[in-house]
């Protein structure tokens, strides 16, 4: 496949961009985009036109779900944080953008704290050359399925906004308790706890699994997870033995960095877990796991709303959770929003199998044009 240098097809236009600084940009109706997409919206333009936004520094370098190039159209004011392209003559703008999205940068980028892809770099990026009917065929294709995966994406936000719905229908808003249930605090029926201190010196090659967020935010979404660290079977029996471990529908929730993300305990494998980074919540008899669950998340939107200052969250703490105020619900009840949860997970499933499937499909296809 013949190549052809970036340089050579695009006009660079970064020599227009106009840096201007969060003070001084007044809220408008033009898009204001960086490296990674939109930023906001000023009173103000410096583009109008169609063109492809290639991060410049502080981009998704070697992601390979997030994009590092995108399209926008029409009236818009760019950063420096991204370099702007326009297809010359005989160069399809959506072909260019495809192109760039998940480009392979390594070597091309330098910078230790935060990566940057220089102009001088970027214009010796090559994309395979094809005649304009070529491109607008595989533009076409891989606009259908990007279509279909957006909305398998809607398909599951409806269903999660669907537990939500039935959730706020059964019990009320969980913050103001609009149908008058009794309120108590989370630690009143429930043990809430962390775990015993695991020293890096007892990490090991293999053994009974160790988990952090890491691992429990891929296992609250189904995911398969590949463990990093392991302690000996030895240490695990051990701290069974004196601590107690997670039991078959206990709640772990991330504490630290991304806060608020609950795993039930599944029971499939013996495992240990991070102290600090996570925290237990036992399932008691007085709670069903699956309505504590989303209950839980609720209230810890809240939770994370006013301990933020600025961008930075404050922890999720044992003390916290325990003073969490919750409804005392009848456990029929629970029962039956967890049979609807059920109901809706088992679409949620074949959703997200066809979104696999055609986000499979669309990386095989940007493989074998774009390589």
């Amino acid at each position: 496949m013949k190549m052809i240098l970036l340089e050579d097809c695009c006009d660079i236009l970064d020599s227009m961009r106009i840096p201007i600084t969060a003070s001084d940009r007044e809220e408008g109706q033009y898009p204001y985009y960086g490296a990674n997409g939109l930023q906001g919206y000023i009173n103000d333009y410096i583009f109008d036109d169609d063109l492809v936004l290639l991060a410049e520094d502080g981009g998704n370098f070697g992601s390979k779900e997030k994009p590092i190039a995108y399209r926008v159209s029409g009236r818009c004011w760019v950063n420096n944080h991204a370099h702007v392209l326009k297809a010359k003559s005989g160069l399809n703008i959506d072909y260019l953008c495809y192109s760039l999205m998940f480009y392979n940068v390594d070597g091309l980028i330098n910078g230790a704290t935060r990566q940057k892809l220089t102009q001088t770099a970027m214009r010796k990026m090559k994309i395979p050359y094809r005649v304009i009917d070529e491109q607008v065929s595989i533009v076409g294709k891989l606009k259908i399925i990007t279509k279909i995966i957006e909305q398998r994406k809607q398909e599951l936000h409806l269903l999660d906004n669907l537990i939500k719905a039935r959730f706020v229908e059964m019990f009320g808003d969980p913050i103001m308790n609009s149908k008058d249930w009794g309120i108590m605090e989370l630690g009143d029926l429930t043990e809430i706890g962390s775990s015993k201190r695991i020293f890096e010196k007892e990490y090991v090659s293999s053994g009974i699994p160790f988990y952090r967020t890491k691992e429990i935010v891929e296992l609250s979404k189904g995911n398969n997870i590949s463990t990093e660290l392991y302690i000996t079977k030895e240490r695990f029996k051990e701290i069974k033995k004196q601590y107690g471990v997670p039991k078959v529908n206990d709640l772990l929730i991330s504490a630290v960095g991304t806060i608020g993300v609950i795993w039930i305990v599944d029971g499939k494998k013996d495992f240990y877990y991070k102290d600090g980074n996570l925290i237990r919540v036992d399932a008691s008899d007085k709670f069903n796991s699956v309505y504590l669950k989303h209950l839980l998340e609720f209230l810890i939107v809240g939770y994370k709303r006013s301990m933020s200052v600025g961008t930075a969250y404050g922890a999720l703490t044992i003390s916290g959770l325990t003073k969490m105020k919750v409804y005392d619900i009848p456990i029929e009840l629970q029962n039956e929003f967890a049979i609807f949860v059920k109901q809706v997970d088992k679409s949620k499933v074949a959703v997200q199998k066809a979104l696999d499937e055609t986000q499979l499909l669309f990386d095989s296809l940007m493989q074998k044009y774009f390589g």
